[in-house]
């Protein structure tokens, strides 16, 4: 799950974005609007963490904008305001959750996970592709029953994967929903993670390369061309 943290206290952000990331998060942290304005246009987000006073002042004024614009990421305003009428302001103009700052950090990755889930509500708990099943909500996947041992980015790209199951997900595909902006997108960062994925979900092989194109998870190997 990709999320958007906009903090401009630079040290905040950072813990941060290190607690997100420890519980599995991919993070994109910058400290003003033009900045997240920017990335937003250029990525999609299952949640963003946003702070509302920005060097370019109260940040309600921009989320609004962009609902009206018909733009549907969940966000969480993560703020020192933290009155009846600021919280209710916040709903008013678009967030989705309001915590007040100062925060436990069990607290605000519990919100986010749940903010990221429902931008995924219409997907099952459950996704499965021949004897592999991924339980989003405990975060878990087994073989035949078998729980296997997987790092965030190859629990990310399996449910990219499994998600689009019978289809072809290319890199750039991989790379804009299972990295953040950290990773360098000419790397073989991916190749990488699909080898990882594929030696642990082992025999027979479900990942399979579709030369010149990308991956496709299935059951049945791609015919060749």
């Amino acid at each position: 799950m990709r999320v958007l943290l906009v903090e401009d206290e630079p040290d905040l952000r950072a813990i941060i974005a290190a607690g997100l990331r420890t519980s599995g998060f991919f993070v994109d942290p910058v400290g003003d609007w033009p900045a997240a304005d920017e990335l937003l246009d250029l990525n999609d987000y299952d949640c963003v963490v946003l702070d509302r006073m920005l060097p370019q002042g109260d940040a309600l004024h921009a989320l609004r904008d962009r609902r009206r614009r018909g733009w549907a990421a969940p966000v969480l305003f993560l703020t020192a305001l933290h009155s009846l009428s600021d919280r209710i302001a916040g709903f008013e103009h678009g967030a989705d959750d309001y915590l007040a700052k100062p925060f436990a950090m069990p607290e605000l990755v519990m919100r986010v996970r749940s903010l990221a889930r429902r931008s995924h509500e219409r997907q099952p708990v459950f996704l499965r592709c021949a004897d592999v099943e991924l339980d989003l909500a405990r975060r878990e996947v087994r073989r035949a029953g078998v729980l296997l041992s997987l790092t965030p980015k190859e629990m990310s790209v399996l449910h990219r994967l499994l998600t689009w199951q019978d289809q072809v997900v290319t890199k750039t595909e991989l790379f804009a929903h299972c990295w953040d902006e950290m990773a360098d997108p000419s790397s073989n960062v991916v190749d990488a993670v699909i080898a990882g994925l594929r030696r642990k979900l082992g025999a027979p092989p479900l990942v399979h390369t579709v030369r010149g194109q990308g991956f496709r998870m299935a059951a049945a190997p791609v015919p060749a061309r």
